[in-house]
């Protein structure tokens, strides 16, 4: 038996898990909030180190072998030809890109170019958009960058005292929009595009490849981005796909080779194992039920969901295509959301309670097969975000998927899956493990959901929702 850490620094704190290397099970666990404003889009990423130290306070990390790290996405941190900072690293959550995205874009000759050239069209919050916003608005900073670093690559340079060389994994890097999942290599041009001249890039190690040891003897893993630990920490395989709930929404399949659309509906990361996580995101998801709940005068999604059980399933003809701010699938970006099926029975509360928690997992279900029509499989569909636990949810997501539902417990993840990277790396390098597949840890406890009887029912509703959708908005979804 030997001991691991998984530490993950996300946009406002630091967690770290100690776990035994054989079963997973987590000994220690530490935490402390990045210091400064959480909300910034300009960050010293001394705080990330200054917060790691804190959530490692009284021996936490006392007999760990090996360390991984997963870190917030699409963070940039610019650094000069000495390695220092040039300016304060962009943040994954910085918006102030968006004309530079579109500009790249334009520049590159639209989006399939884009989806064809690295499986990702460039958004503001992408580091290639980033780097774009620097040299049009910060042009003599922008000049000086002579290497460009993730916060999880600057964390593991520190955590190994600064070497000559950085490193990457494969994950991380095809978040950057100049990355190709799919062929496995840079775009050094699209870097020139972005940010007028070349710049140095880490070396993207493979899934089990460590990154370095530090004189202590402590071995560091490649690390990743945050969604490539959480898919690890929650053991996806083949056949899984992740629907997250949040205020827009996403959904992300494990593949065996990277997806792309022509359009850019899908964006082709790779996962840190090996295989691929592509992702289809809409504009829209809780905020669709939230807008709900206030039309209706409720205070809470619990109690729009308790009111959304006393429907029956179709909600009464009543169909809401929940497209508030834009949608993103399919592409309807200055479009409005439609309420239809209005008629005098179905003018009731618990119909239109109904209608928005169908609507938010039907418009989830089309971006579902956005990624199935291109050949991805989904046996198994795990929900993430607080909505998960409500029981409209719960009831609904299995038929309306047509799927296994898997709803974990809330558990760091994130931090889990770097510490199983920890602990691969650290196996490979004694002989233990092969670098083909990741320890067997136990799987993340979690309620299981069957379509059941209900499956037909709930295809006749996403038949309902489609025909809608059609009507209104023809072609949407055309090639």
């Amino acid at each position: 038996m030997g001991i691991v850490a998984g530490l993950d620094s996300s946009a406002e704190f630091t967690r770290i898990v100690v776990c035994d290397t054989d079963t997973g099970a987590v000994l220690r666990q530490g935490y402390a909030p990045h210091p400064g404003e959480p909300k910034a889009a300009d960050v010293d990423p001394q705080s990330w180190l200054l917060s790691l130290g804190e959530a490692a306070t009284g021996g936490l990390l006392e007999g760990v072998e090996a360390i991984g790290v997963s870190a917030q996405q699409h963070g940039v941190v610019p650094l000069d030809a000495q390695g220092a900072l040039v300016r304060p690293a962009l943040v994954g959550n910085d918006k102030r890109a968006q004309v530079a995205a579109a500009e790249l874009v334009e520049s590159l000759g639209g989006r399939e170019a884009w989806s064809e050239a690295v499986g990702t069209v460039p958004r503001a919050g992408l580091p290639v958009a980033k780097l774009r916003w620097l040299a049009r608005t910060e042009p003599e900073q922008a000049r000086r960058v002579a290497m460009v670093l993730q916060p999880h690559d600057w964390l593991v340079w520190q955590l190994l005292g600064r070497p000559v060389r950085r490193t990457t994994d494969r994950g991380a890097a095809s978040g950057t929009g100049y990355w190709s999942a799919r062929t496995g290599a840079y775009r050094p041009d699209l870097v020139e595009l972005a940010l007028g001249h070349q710049a140095a890039l880490p070396e993207v190690l493979g899934p089990a490849e460590p990154a370095g040891t530090t004189p202590e003897g402590l071995l560091i893993s490649a690390g990743t981005g945050e969604t490539m630990a959480a898919a690890l920490g929650l053991g996806l395989g083949a056949g899984d796909a992740v629907v997250s709930l949040g205020a827009s929404g996403s959904v992300m399949a494990v593949h065996h080779e990277a997806l792309a659309e022509p359009g850019g509906a899908i964006t082709s990361f790779a996962d840190a194992t090996g295989m691929h996580l592509p992702v289809v995101s809409t504009s829209n998801a809780v905020r669709a039920l939230r807008g709900t709940a206030e039309m209706l005068g409720l205070d809470s999604l619990e109690e729009l969901s308790a009111l959304a059980l006393k429907s029956t399933p179709g909600a009464s003809g009543l169909v809401l295509l929940p497209y508030l701010e834009g949608e993103r699938t399919p592409n309807l970006p200055h479009t409005a959301g439609t309420l239809s099926g209005l008629r005098r029975e179905s003018m009731k509360p618990e119909h239109l309670a109904r209608a928005a928690f169908e609507g938010m997992l039907c418009a989830l279900a089309d971006a579902m097969d956005v990624l199935r029509g291109r050949g991805a499989e989904v046996r198994r569909v795990f929900l993430l975000g607080a909505a998960a636990a409500l029981p409209a949810v719960q009831a609904l997501a299995p038929a309306l998927f047509g799927a296994r539902v898997v709803v974990p417990q809330p558990a760091d993840y994130a931090a889990l899956g770097a510490a199983r990277q920890a602990a691969w790396a650290l196996g490979v390098a004694r002989g233990a493990l092969a670098p083909t597949a990741p320890p067997a840890w136990q799987g993340a406890a979690a309620q299981v959901l069957e379509p059941g009887d209900d499956l037909a029912v709930g295809q006749s509703v996403r038949q309902q929702y489609v025909a809608t959708r059609e009507q209104i908005h023809p072609g949407a979804f055309a090639g």
